[in-house]
């Protein structure tokens, strides 16, 4: 089987009125769960601290930086990122390689995944991510025409993609491991690259990843306490179960802002990586289901975008940005509701924590540069379809 990439030469649709164009849905979607990010943090962090507003004034600290650097990003020349892609994943990678080092990278919870910069702490791994799309993009846009070959086409972006990921999880972090080589392989599928090469890598890869947590006592004992969770609730699975409980106690119209029993203490990370369950407890049903929504129709939105390039890497630079959010955002809501292995995954523009934020910011950055380098009279939009033949 063979999958190719190709590019019509239709004109594009008139353009719909500024709020229905896609960047700008995918746009109000961001802001709204940016301020319910906000919101819910504040309510689940007052108590925690003798200033009430500490983790809000940070958070908004770094929605401040998330929005400049969206819009640093959106002002740039989308060719800048094609020429310095390179240079971009290079340092990226020495950053990634720096957190290992002893007394440079900071060890949380047995992890080694952070750089302390003094007022603050980053986590290299997220701005990996966006490097290596970024790169990977730029390779399969330079080399379209190769993507079906197995050296230039597979090997090669392959052996890119698997540096990145044995930098991550070195750490150790499993879930962005997956999250990332998901990303890559997908990127690769839509460039082109042939079934019968993916396919046997990603069994293999599944393979060794497998025996990685079998031989890992903690993320195996997730495992383990996921697939009873009733029956270790009150030690491998306590977090999951205070979770589901918070969701029950919510019901549909939740118990109110402020008035959560989770925000008490009862569940770890309740701010962080478990804080959509805050969202069901004290919002319900409905705001749940409006938060997914509302990333459904930010992804959706974004396709739709993806689909007026003029070409593979700025296709490839949308769409693999746009997985980047989505599939954290889907790996985030299946743990919090017990449909996945627990695993510490922030949930975008929700959770707190400035990394992530940042990088969201930058995905939303470069989906506007995009817009606008591509309305530019001499690249008129043109729509990305994608042909699968046998």
């Amino acid at each position: 089987m063979t999958t190719a990439q190709s590019l019509s030469s239709e004109t594009a649709p008139p353009r719909a009125p500024a709020l229905f164009q896609p960047v700008w849905i995918v746009l109000i979607c961001a802001l709204a769960l940016s301020v319910l990010g906000l919101t819910i943090l504040f309510s689940s962090t007052a108590g925690l601290r003798a200033d009430p507003y500490f983790f809000l004034k940070r958070q908004v600290i770094w929605l401040g930086a998330a929005v400049a650097a969206g819009w640093l990003v959106s002002r740039l020349d989308l060719e800048y990122f094609r020429r310095y892609a390179w240079i971009l994943a290079g340092v990226a990678l020495a950053a990634l390689f720096a957190v290992l080092i002893p007394h440079v990278g900071v060890t949380v919870n047995g992890a080694r995944r952070w750089v302390d910069l003094g007022f603050s702490r980053i986590q290299p791994s997220e701005f990996g991510k966006i490097a290596m799309v970024f790169a990977l993009a730029h390779y399969c846009g330079i080399n379209q025409r190769h993507m079906p070959s197995f050296k230039r086409g597979f090997l090669i972006p392959c052996g890119g993609i698997g540096l990145f990921c044995l930098l991550i999880i070195a750490e150790p972090d499993f879930g962005t491991t997956a999250l990332t080589g998901a990303v890559g392989f997908i990127m690769l599928f839509l460039a082109g690259v042939r079934l019968r090469y993916m396919v046997p890598t990603v069994l293999a890869g599944l393979g060794v990843f497998s025996l990685a947590v079998w031989h890992d006592p903690v993320r195996f004992g997730r495992i383990t306490s996921f697939l009873d969770v009733e029956g270790n609730r009150s030690d491998g699975a306590y977090q999951l179960w205070q979770a589901i409980l918070a969701f029950a106690s919510g019901g549909l119209d939740g118990a109110g802002l402020g008035n959560g029993r989770q925000q008490m203490a009862f569940l770890p990370e309740a701010h962080t990586d478990f804080i959509f369950a805050i969202v069901g407890e004290e919002l319900g049903l409905w705001y749940t289901l409006a938060t997914v929504v509302a990333f459904a129709g930010l992804f959706g939105a974004g396709l739709a975008h993806a689909r007026r390039a003029p070409n593979l890497f700025g296709y490839l630079l949308v769409v693999g940005s746009l997985l980047l959010l989505a599939l954290q955002a889907i790996i985030n809501l299946g743990v919090v509701t017990g449909s996945f292995p627990t695993k510490g995954m922030s949930m975008p523009f929700i959770s707190y924590g400035g990394s992530n934020l940042v990088l969201m910011g930058l995905v939303i950055g470069i989906l506007f540069n995009t817009r606008r380098a591509w309305s530019r009279p001499n690249l008129a939009p043109r729509r990305a379809l994608m042909e699968v033949s046998a």
